[in-house]
């Protein structure tokens, strides 16, 4: 069963990774709304609509975060992170470094101790005001799943003329200030293995991450149900296994189970 989002501030909730979160989200309620259509997506499949989209303008967006934080505030309540999540891939919102300015600004004033976390497949940084909007926030977190075109094509299923050499040089740019996510996971699709973990895979995902050299790796896998029910979780012991190689290379990295 997929997860959707019924609001454009949700939470606060309880993340893996990022401790007490309130998340926003800039994407339509009721389906996701991406440029990839990742096999293990907990929002499900990509729904592929034609015609004009309705997004949620910069002011919503502005009023609805400043509101939820004044209600926060009231009732004594302090987010660790503002996260940039939801129903998609946030970036492809046409006012989105307006967005992150408008979020800077109201953390600031509500939570000034609290992190601004952006969560992206890394798809759109060779725009410079993407980039530079991601260059703001103390948690830049872009998506590195694989290591050969191959399986980032199967596994992630971007669209358009996105390719993986394309994101790494994307990532390298950002010259170290960038947390790399990358979850790994085995099954089989349609009758063909999925499996990032393998040799081959590893050792390619190894030599990107080297060249853009993270100021931090996350490892994580699967941890609700995905629209393909023939994924399964890949043991920590595994996970702590990849791990240790990135740290061979000098790179600070965390394995989330």
């Amino acid at each position: 069963m997929s997860i959707l989002f019924k609001d454009i501030v949700f939470g606060p909730v309880r993340s893996r990774r990022f401790g007490v979160s309130l998340g926003i989200n800039l994407l339509p309620f009721g389906f996701k709304y991406c440029n990839f259509n990742c096999l293990y997506c907990e929002c499900g499949w990509t729904n592929v609509r034609h015609g004009k989209m309705h997004l949620f303008s910069r002011d919503d967006i502005r009023t609805a975060l400043d509101e939820r934080c004044a209600e926060l505030q009231r009732q004594g309540l302090q987010p660790e992170n503002l996260t940039f999540a939801g129903n998609g891939e946030p970036t492809v919102h046409p006012d989105f470094p307006g967005i992150v300015d408008d979020t800077l600004a109201i953390r600031d004033r509500y939570f000034p101790a609290a992190s601004v976390t952006i969560l992206s497949n890394a798809s759109m940084i060779h725009k410079p005001a993407i980039k530079m909007a991601m260059e703001k926030v103390e948690n830049n977190v872009l998506k590195l799943d694989c290591g050969t075109e191959e399986m980032f094509r199967f596994m992630n299923r971007p669209a358009g003329a996105v390719t993986l050499d394309k994101i790494t040089a994307g990532l390298k740019s950002f010259s170290g200030n960038v947390i790399i996510q990358s979850l790994f996971v085995r099954g089989e699709y349609r009758g063909v293995v999925v499996d990032n973990t393998v040799p081959r895979e590893i050792a390619a995902w190894l030599k990107r991450i080297g060249d853009i050299r993270p100021a931090l790796v996350m490892i994580y896998t699967i941890d609700r149900l995905p629209p393909v029910d023939t994924l399964v979780k890949v043991p920590l012991y595994n996970l702590q296994a990849i791990a240790a190689k990135v740290e061979a290379l000098g790179i600070p990295v965390k394995v989330y189970k």
